[in-house]
């Protein structure tokens, strides 16, 4: 797919490949310098204060607003939060472009991002974050802008279930005759519901099964029946997302973090 073309002298390619070149890496180091909470330290400088911002998406209203004050109110002189969008519903290749082209960040508060989205956000290096309660979410932020993160938990999608049809089993309880539509089901994997993209339950996997065997895991496009441990309120549409969390060490940029004030040493992650 790549364009090809003829130059008048082997001087002239080589300036258009070299332009090309440079192009690329351009875009490429645009990419990677979004502002995310893991860096925040790191680029503190001198006296100049750093811009955390936010596009920022809940399930309801509500919530919304809730988040947005608290978030606000995390400003200081040396770091600033600004929360350029707010709104309701689920993560969307929208929110990400936005964010992208502000330098910024994610935080759905729960919510999930489609599939389009987490591969924007992979494109454009736009970090998501996702909370299902209001003060982790906070304490985080806050966190980070005193150079203090906790090891951080990352979390990898491993596959998407649509549901299809939904099975009362007598002793067992609701069973959610799926298709999976990307990657896999794991039996070993935390799954979360969600309906339109807006979490409403998040646990361990009770049951899989392929047709009548049980399974540990089962591929895209096959059909499967999962159980929900605690969960039996799933409807035809739903969607489960099922995820691995490991932990990761947090790396902290420790020339800032010395210049913390006495009294907030910072004691970087081995």
């Amino acid at each position: 797919g790549d364009p090809g073309n003829v130059g008048d002298s082997p001087d002239t390619a080589r300036e258009v490949a070299q332009y090309r070149a440079d192009q690329r890496a351009k875009k490429e180091q645009e990419a990677k310098s979004k502002m995310s909470l893991d860096d925040i330290m790191s680029r503190m400088t001198g006296n100049e204060a750093v811009t955390l911002k936010v596009v920022l998406k809940a399930d309801v209203q509500g919530s919304s607003e809730a988040v947005k004050d608290a978030l606000n109110k995390l400003s200081t002189d040396e770091v600033k939060v600004d929360v350029i969008y707010s709104g309701v519903g689920g993560i969307s290749e929208s929110d990400i472009m936005l964010a992208s082209a502000s330098d910024g960040m994610v935080l759905g508060f729960n919510v999930r991002p489609d599939s389009k989205a987490r591969q924007v956000s992979d494109r454009e290096g736009v970090e998501i974050r996702t909370y299902s309660i209001i003060y982790e979410m906070v304490d985080e932020v806050k966190q980070a802008m005193e150079g203090k993160l906790a090891p951080d938990t990352k979390e990898k999608v491993v596959g998407r279930a649509q549901v299809r049809e939904v099975f009362q089993i007598t002793k067992v309880g609701t069973i959610a005759g799926c298709r999976v539509i990307e990657g896999k089901a794991m039996r070993a994997a935390r799954v979360r519901v969600l309906r339109d993209n807006v979490q409403v339950y998040d646990s361990t996997v009770s049951s899989l099964k392929h047709y009548k065997d049980d399974a540990r895991e089962v591929d895209s496009g096959s059909e499967c029946g999962v159980g929900v441990e605690g969960f039996n309120d799933i409807k035809n549409q739903d969607e489960l997302e099922f995820y691995m969390v490991e932990e990761v060490a947090r790396k902290l940029d420790t020339p800032a973090a010395a210049k913390r004030p006495p009294g907030q040493d910072v004691q970087p992650s081995p």
